[in-house]
């Protein structure tokens, strides 16, 4: 194996299981030391009391890598902190955050109640923005008093926050949510050595396992070797990309873009405006199907 990532320090979120387990293995054996933060909450966001963490913490230790345990909260703001600290304190600095933390509580739009919609949200979205928030000013206060780090983020959207997917209309907004976060986080860090990406991975897990079949998916280890590279040192010219991975293939996502337009000089009026975008609309490309769709 390769030490891609040796003498570097990571912290992978929701990395007691699933995609965030496998993160923590590929930067373990690439030479990375790891905080394993996992809350141990079930598929639904639950507490269920339960330490995977450890687990994988001990396996990391058994290939002779070196690893502590988190069980942060990820949308706790100070727990965030506290989290991101102890990275310091343990390993002497911080170098890769990878968010992965998420659940799910899929419904169909109508059926979704408010808790379920600020659950989902919170964990996914305030869930990559307070670790990455206190990791940034780390990385900001490191690179004013000269000790630049070549710090590394990766985020977890998905398919879902890029087209769409039906029944999972919080799912998809958290993740769209995260996307754009990542374009702006990696327009403002970049100056203190920091890039920004994410990806949208395809794994068979425990989100995934019983909504449909996943019996031609990858797995979730598929996914981490993207990972690993996005949080090397040679990765330092590639931000504010979105990259889905899908088992053998992986596609560069290009989101929004501004497409055709037209100048009408002055205000528009309503009755104008049929006419116009509706030409617009015939020239522009049509956008992919919302996953659950039919056409």
């Amino acid at each position: 194996m390769s030490r891609l990532l040796e003498g570097r320090v990571a912290i992978v979120t929701g990395a007691g299981r699933g995609i965030g387990r496998a993160h923590a293995l590929e930067l373990a054996r690439h030479g990375a030391k790891v905080v394993v933060n996992d809350f141990g909450v079930s598929l639904a966001g639950e507490g269920t009391g339960e330490t995977p963490a450890h687990e994988v913490v001990a396996e990391i230790e058994a290939a002779g890598g070196s690893a502590v345990v988190n069980g942060a909260d990820v949308a706790d703001f100070a727990a965030a902190e506290a989290m991101v600290r102890q990275a310091i304190e343990e390993y002497g600095g911080l170098d890769i955050l990878v968010n992965n933390a998420g659940f799910v509580r899929d419904r169909m739009l109508v059926n979704t109640s408010e808790e379920e919609w600020d659950a989902v949200v919170r964990v996914h979205l305030k869930g990559h923005f307070a670790p990455l928030r206190h990791a940034g000013a780390y990385w900001r206060t490191e690179a004013k008093a000269g000790r630049q780090r070549a710090a590394r983020v990766v985020n977890t959207s998905s398919g879902a926050g890029l087209q769409g997917s039906i029944g999972q209309a919080t799912y998809s907004a958290a993740k769209a949510g995260i996307a754009g976060l990542t374009l702006v986080a990696a327009a403002e860090m970049g100056r203190y050595g920091v890039t920004v990406n994410a990806i949208a991975p395809v794994a068979r897990t425990r989100m995934t396992e019983g909504a449909f079949d996943t019996s031609a998916m990858a797995l979730p280890e598929d996914n981490s070797p993207v990972v690993a590279w996005l949080a090397s040192e040679e990765a330092g010219d590639v931000t504010g990309r979105v990259i889905e991975i899908d088992g053998s293939v992986i596609t560069v996502e290009s989101g929004w873009a501004h497409g055709p337009s037209r100048d009408n000089g002055a205000r528009w009026e309503a009755e104008q405006v049929g006419p116009a975008l509706r030409d617009l609309l015939a020239a522009a490309p049509v956008p992919e199907p919302v996953y659950g769709t039919t056409l």
